[in-house]
C-alpha cells in the first residue's frame, strides 16, 4: 500500500516525482504530497484526495530543487487529509519523512517523546518516526535513522531527507518494498519498478534490515548496524510502454484484452507436448521432495486465494497429493501443523503481500517446503521461497486483478501435471492436457469478443445491488472471483457460493429481478446446475449463465448466456472468469465508479 519516490540528481526534481507517484497511484491514493530541498531549506507541499489535487496546488517553491522525497497514501492511521498526508516533517521542519508501513508500538514512543518536548499535528505512526529520528539527531542522518528503526517495531519502507544534508537521501526497508534505480549522475528511491523505468532499467533491491544512503552521484548500502552490503544490479523485466494505457479507457479493460498474450508468455517454454511434461525451471533444485510431498498447504489472499482453491482441485485430481488452501491472514496465528512432506505453496502478484509473506515465513519455520508463485521478479516471497515459478504476465497497474489470476490459473495447472506426471498421471491424458493448454490464448481472444454483448446485459442490471455468484466443482472458485471483481469495483454487494449450498440458506435472498450469475459449463455436475437454476427461476431470479458453446439447452433456462469453446474441465476456469472480469467492468463503468482506483483498496496490501 502507498507509494514511494525520492530522486537525487541534478534535475529539477519535482515533476519527477509526480510523475513517479502518479505511476504509483494504484498502490494509494487518499492524499498526495512531497518535499523538496530548495536554497537549502525543506519546501513541503501536501493535498487530500488524488495526485490531481496536488498537482492544482504546486507553486514555484518547489521548482528548481534536484533532492526530494514523494508519497501517494492509503490511509491506516488518520483519516485521509492534509495534515495527515506525507511526507511528514519534524517538529523543527529540518528533517522529511515518506513511510509506508505500520509502526506498531507508535503510541508509546509519542508519548514518551511529547515527554521529550516534541509536538505533533497530524494522528499518523509515521509523524512519530520522523520525531523521533529528529530527537536522535545529532549532525549525522544516516546514524539517526538507524538509532531510530531500532526502536520502532512494525514495518517500514522509508525515505528521510533532511535541510542539513541538502545532496542526501538516507532510505531503509523492514517489511515493505525498496528499490533504488541507478541512473547516469541520479538514483530514485522507490516502493514500485513502475516509478523508475521511464529513468533507467538497472536496480538494486533492498532486503529487510538494509538501508541506502544516495546521492546524485554515488548510493552505499548498509545494514542497520553500519555494516556494508554489496548490492549486484539487477534489470528491470518490463518496459514504460507497459505500464501506459495504450488507448484504452482503463488499466483494468486493457489487462482483460492481454489475457492472450499475458497466457502466452506464462507458458512460454514450459510445454514439452512431445513428452507429455510441463517443465518448470524454478523448481529444478527441489524436484526430488516434490516428487515425495505428502501435503500441500496453498496460502494466498483475495483473488490469489481463489485461484489456490483451483490449484486444490488440480493438485488432487491430477497429481493426487492432499491439498488444502488458508487464508495467508488466518494461517500463522492458529498453530498450524506442518509435519515432514508438507510443501506450502504461497501465491502472491506483488510477492510482497504482508499477510502472505509472514504466512510463508512461518511455514519455513515450521520445516516446510515453501515455494512461491509470484508476478513481480526479485519480490520478496520470490527471494525467500526455497523455490518458485515467475508468472511473467507483465506488470499489473488496475487494482482488481484479471492477467494475474489467468496467469495463477496456468501455473497451477502446469505445476499439477508436473508432480502428476511423477505420480499417477499417464503420458496419453497429460498431453491432452498440455495441447488443450497451448490453445488457450487463441480461446481466451475468442471469449474477448463476448465484451459488447455483456455490456448490454450489465447495462440492465446497474441498479441492482445485490448479486449471487454459483458454480459447482472447478467452478466455485470461479463464482467467488466473479463476486469478489463485482464487489471491487461497482461496490454492488455480491456473494460466490456452492451452487448446491444455496437451498441450505441463500435461497431466501432470491426475490424478482435479483441477477444470479450461474456457471453451467459442460461437466461432472452440469445437471446438477440446471436444477440449481431452476430453482432461482421458480422465485423469479434473472438467470445470467456462463454455458458452453453448442449447449441449445440452457438458452432456455437463463435470461442472458454468456458461451465459451468447450475444453477438458481442468482447463475451464482459465475460460469462464473471461466473462465474469467483464461484466464487474461494464457494471462499474456503467455505476460511474473509478474501476482502476475503487475506493478504499489498494493494489499491493503490504501491511497486515
Amino acid at each position: 500500500m502507498c507509494g514511494i519516490v525520492a530522486y537525487a540528481g541534478h534535475k529539477p526534481c519535482h515533476r519527477i516525482l509526480i510523475e513517479g507517484i502518479k505511476r504509483l497511484e494504484y498502490r494509494g491514493y487518499d492524499s498526495a504530497g512531497l518535499a523538496v530541498i530548495q536554497d537549502g531549506k525543506l519546501a513541503l507541499q501536501r493535498a487530500a484526495g488524488r495526485i490531481a489535487s496536488l498537482e492544482e496546488i504546486l507553486d514555484e517553491t518547489t521548482a528548481h530543487g534536484t533532492v526530494g522525497i514523494a508519497h501517494t497514501r492509503w490511509a491506516t492511521h488518520g483519516a485521509p487529509t492534509t495534515s495527515n498526508a506525507h511526507p511528514h516533517l519534524d517538529d523543527s521542519g529540518r528533517i522529511a519523512l515518506v513511510h509506508n508501513g505500520i509502526i506498531e508500538n507508535y503510541a508509546a514512543l509519542k508519548t514518551w517523546l511529547q515527554s521529550q518536548g516534541k509536538h505533533f499535528s497530524s494522528q499518523t505512526d509515521s509523524e512519530v518516526l520522523v520525531n523521533l529520528i529528529s530527537f536522535l539527531y545529532r549532525g549525522n542522518l544516516v546514524d539517526a535513522v538507524q538509532k531510530a528503526l531500532k526502536e520502532v517495531e512494525g514495518t517500514y519502507g522509508i525515505a528521510v531527507i533532511s535541510s542539513d544534508h541538502p545532496e542526501t537521501i538516507v532510505a531503509a526497508r523492514k517489511g515493505s518494498p525498496l528499490l533504488v534505480g541507478v541512473g547516469e549522475n541520479e538514483h530514485i528511491v522507490a516502493s514500485d519498478a513502475a516509478a523508475i523505468v521511464e529513468h533507467t532499467t538497472r536496480a538494486v533491491y533492498l532486503e529487510d534490515g538494509e538501508m541506502v544512503v544516495i546521492t546524485p552521484d554515488a548510493f552505499r548500502t548498509i545494514t542497520l548496524d553500519n555494516i556494508t552490503v554489496d548490492k549486484e544490479l539487477e534489470n528491470i523485466e518490463f518496459s514504460l510502454q507497459q505500464i501506459e494505457l495504450d488507448g484504452y479507457d482503463h488499466f483494468m479493460l486493457k489487462e482483460i484484452f492481454e489475457q492472450p498474450t499475458s497466457l502466452e508468455n506464462t507458458l512460454r517454454g514450459r510445454i514439452d507436448l512431445q513428452a507429455g511434461r510441463a517443465i518448470l525451471g524454478g523448481l529444478e533444485n527441489v524436484k526430488d521432495q516434490l516428487a515425495q510431498a505428502k501435503r500441500i498447504i496453498i496460502i494466498a489472499c483475495g483473488t490469489a486465494w481463489h485461484s489456490g482453491l483451483v490449484g486444490e482441485f488440480l493438485l488432487e485430481h491430477l497429481a493426487r497429493i492432499p491439498t488444502e488452501v488458508e487464508y495467508a491472514s488466518e494461517f500463522r496465528y492458529r498453530n498450524p501443523i506442518i509435519e515432514p512432506g508438507t510443501v506450502v505453496i504461497a501465491i502472491s502478484q506483488s510477492g510482497e503481500t504482508a499477510d502472505t509473506l509472514a504466512a510463508l515465513r512461518e511455514a519455513k519455520e515450521h520445516g516446510a517446503l515453501a515455494l512461491g508463485i509470484v508476478n513481480v521478479v526479485g519480490s520478496t516471497i520470490a527471494r525467500e521461497a526455497d523455490a518458485g515459478v515467475y508468472l511473467h504476465c507483465g506488470p499489473e497497474i488496475g487494482v482488481a486483478s484479471t492477467k494475474a489470476f489467468t496467469s495463477q490459473l496456468a501455473v497451477l495447472t502446469l505445476l499439477a501435471i508436473y508432480l502428476g506426471r511423477r505420480r499417477s498421471l499417464d503420458h496419453d491424458q497429460a498431453q491432452r492436457l498440455l495441447q488443450s493448454l497451448t490453445e488457450m490464448p487463441a480461446r481466451i481472444k475468442n471469449v474477448l469478443c463476448l465484451s459488447d454483448q455483456i455490456q448490454k446485459v450489465a447495462q440492465s442490471c446497474l441498479d441492482r445491488e445485490h448479486w449471487l455468484f454459483l458454480g459447482r466443482g472447478y467452478n466455485y472458485p470461479l463464482a467467488l472471483e466473479g463476486a469478489l471483481k463485482l464487489k471491487e469495483i461497482s461496490y454492488a454487494h455480491a456473494e460466490g457460493l456452492p451452487a448446491a449450498e444455496m437451498k441450505h440458506g441463500p435461497i431466501a435472498l432470491i426475490n424478482k429481478g435479483m441477477p444470479t450469475v450461474f456457471i453451467a459449463t459442460s461437466g461432472s455436475q452440469y445437471e446438477k446446475v440446471i436444477s440449481n437454476i431452476e430453482e432461482v427461476r421458480a422465485r423469479g431470479g434473472m438467470v445470467l449463465a456462463v454455458a458452453t458453446e453448442n449447449d441449445t439447452r440452457i438458452q432456455t433456462h437463463a435470461e442472458a448466456v454468456f458461451t465459451i469453446p468447450d475444453v477438458p474441465e481442468p482447463l475451464s476456469p482459465l475460460l469462464v472468469v473471461i466473462p465474469l472480469q467483464l461484466l464487474a467492468y461494464h457494471c462499474a463503468v456503467g455505476r460511474g465508479c473509478a474501476v482502476d482506483k475503487p475506493r478504499n483498496l489498494a493494489k499491493s496490501v503490504t501491511v497486515e
